[in-house]
């Protein structure tokens, strides 16, 4: 009956990280009664202690096979025991898999039973390094057992102590390499995955048809992340009228800003459907107790729903900073915000009444989150720029001319060199606008003749709409 060969516990690192100073154990694996490769002998040429340990099969290379061994040494002569090829082929994986060897290559065809001892070393061992010993008439086969996981090989009838401790080191450092680029390779990547999958749940503006100018600015506070608990959104619907929020969820981890997401994308999806307001609100706090980690996660929100005809709009804010409304002639103002409610997630029966706001003809509207404002003002000063230093900051852009993306871009650089460096919370910015000027000019450019097309216009890009923002 065949005996099964155990499989050893793997270290979480490989065997080159944790050598203790210039030390090495190895770990040879031959059926040579003569014992012919030595310790001492190693010692000498290499310069440091080198430990040697002899198994005569796969069984007692298993037992020997700890934690402290830095490379093996095998005999690809070794004959395999009945039942090890199909042990090798069976076994349960190691309970630490090394980076890559899901993707190691299959022996060529024909090669498989005399690589059968090499492969299965390489199952049970895959964090050590691995030197083969073959034949000198078998360069092919030395060059296979490379491919297939082998760090280097050796001819027996060349073998010394000198080249022998050269090839064990070499054998060592290119395993922590190959290791070591792996895990750059996946960590690479993963941060492409992330990166993809948090641009592709930022927001796209739903705008098409509309006079409406949008710019928007976003910067997460955690490092090196895209997306953080601040969301934002901006859609039209069928009736003419463009709905705008902006929102923030308390903390600055992963799970905030995927409850961000959720939180979007279940307003967009009400909005469609037609809920405005305190019924479109209450809904969503719904939407949060059932998606939150904890009781105590709530989120901020500010909502408006702009005319059709662009001159008023409905204000609803729970527990959110209030809008920042330019109008032409006049400085830059803060919109009311007594009549707000409380964040979502804080009282179960809140309500969050809706205030009507004129806006006039020529307009720009601001909203922001509260990372905006909360930066301090110069480096160690305990004193936060706040809503009235964050108007003052708007309206000296303002005299200098700057609109749209202009703006934003500069407050946000502002805040930062105020605060001394990176800002440790998210900050989201939205700015809509309406130019009546700019509107008769479209109407008149759209109502001269031109060359007949049957293609679909094309949305105007939103980086490439600037809503302009009017100083005293």
């Amino acid at each position: 009956m065949p005996v099964p060969v155990p499989v050893p516990q793997q270290r979480d690192v490989p065997a080159a990280e944790t050598s203790h100073g210039g030390d090495l154990t190895v770990l040879v694996i031959e059926d040579d009664p003569a014992g012919s490769i030595t310790g001492p002998e190693l010692s000498a040429a290499a310069g440091t202690r080198v430990r040697i340990r002899t198994a005569r099969n796969l069984t007692e290379a298993g037992r020997l096979l700890t934690d402290d061994v830095d490379c093996i040494l095998l005999d690809l002569a070794l004959p395999v025991p009945a039942g090890s090829a199909a042990s090798a082929s069976t076994a349960a994986a190691p309970a630490t898999a090394a980076p890559g060897a899901e993707h190691r290559p299959e022996p060529a065809p024909g090669r498989a039973d005399e690589l059968a001892v090499l492969t299965h070393v390489l199952r049970i061992a895959p964090l050590h390094a691995v030197l083969v010993l073959t034949a000198q008439d078998d360069t092919e086969l030395a060059a296979e057992a490379v491919r297939v996981g082998a760090q280097d090989y050796l001819f027996r009838g060349e073998l010394d102590a000198r080249v022998l401790s050269r090839a064990i080191r070499y054998a060592v450092e290119r395993k922590r390499a190959d290791i070591a680029q792996h895990q750059l390779t996946e960590s690479g990547l993963r941060a492409q995955e992330n990166a993809r999958l948090e641009r592709g749940l930022l927001p796209t503006p739903l705008l098409e048809g509309s006079d409406l100018s949008f710019a928007a600015r976003y910067r997460p506070g955690r490092s090196r992340a895209l997306l953080g608990g601040d969301f934002y959104d901006t859609v039209r619907t069928p009736d003419g009228t463009v709905h705008a929020m902006i929102g923030d969820v308390c903390g600055h981890g992963p799970d905030e800003a995927a409850l961000g997401v959720e939180l979007r994308i279940a307003w967009r999806a009400l909005t469609l459907a037609g809920l405005c307001g305190d019924q479109l609100l209450s809904t969503l706090q719904q939407v949060l107790e059932h998606e939150r980690q904890s009781e105590e996660i709530f989120a901020t929100l500010c909502t408006v729903d702009i005319a059709p005809d662009g001159r008023r709009a409905g204000l609803c804010l729970a527990g959110h900073p209030a809008p920042l409304l330019a109008r032409h002639g006049r400085p830059a103002r803060l919109l009311p915000y007594e009549d707000g409610g409380p964040a979502l997630g804080l009282l179960p029966r809140a309500r969050w009444p809706r205030r009507q706001v004129e806006l006039g003809g020529e307009w720009s509207l601001m909203m922001y989150t509260d990372g905006l404002i909360e930066g301090r003002v110069g480096a160690g000063s305990s004193q936060r720029l706040g809503q009235d230093g964050m108007v003052a900051m708007v309206n000296s852009r303002l005299e200098q001319g700057l609109t749209g993306e202009d703006l934003l871009e500069a407050a946000v650089a502002e805040v930062r060199e105020l605060n001394g460096g990176e800002l440790t919370d998210d900050v989201a910015v939205l700015l809509l606008g309406r130019d009546p000027e700019r509107i008769r000019r479209r109407g008149r450019s759209a109502s001269r003749p031109g060359p007949v097309s049957t293609a679909p216009a094309a949305a105007p890009a939103a980086s490439a709409q600037r809503p302009p923002l009017y100083g005293p």
